[in-house]
């Protein structure tokens, strides 16, 4: 049985990803298991890692459901993440941003 999830996105620089992550997320990291490697912990069973991975980096996705998908995108404008807005995508409604090195943040409405 399946019990937690942590995805995985790959990024060429911790210091950096960790302040757009911050911005994103509205929080610093719950843990640093290792030097290279943050989590933030959004619910008691799933989350997100950022791992320095230069080679890989760039090339990551994540979907993350939220219940207000307007207020999100107010709050990542605020915070100086650029997006083009919810738009329409999977049968529901979506926001896609992009971190520094290009990986893809999807925001959907739960």
């Amino acid at each position: 049985m399946f019990t937690r999830l942590l995805a995985n996105c790959a990024v060429s620089d911790a210091a950096r990803a960790e302040d757009w992550y911050t911005l994103l997320f509205a929080r610093e990291p719950d843990t640093r298991p290792m030097g290279s490697l943050l989590e933030w912990h959004l619910t008691d069973t799933f989350g997100v890692q950022t791992w320095v991975d230069p080679g890989r980096a760039g090339h990551s996705t994540i979907v993350v459901a939220v219940t207000e998908l307007d207020t999100t995108a107010s709050r990542l404008a605020e915070a100086g993440i650029e997006h083009d807005g919810p738009r329409p995508g999977g049968g529901s409604r979506i926001l896609q941003v992009a971190d520094p090195d290009g990986n893809s943040v999807v925001f959907t409405e739960a």
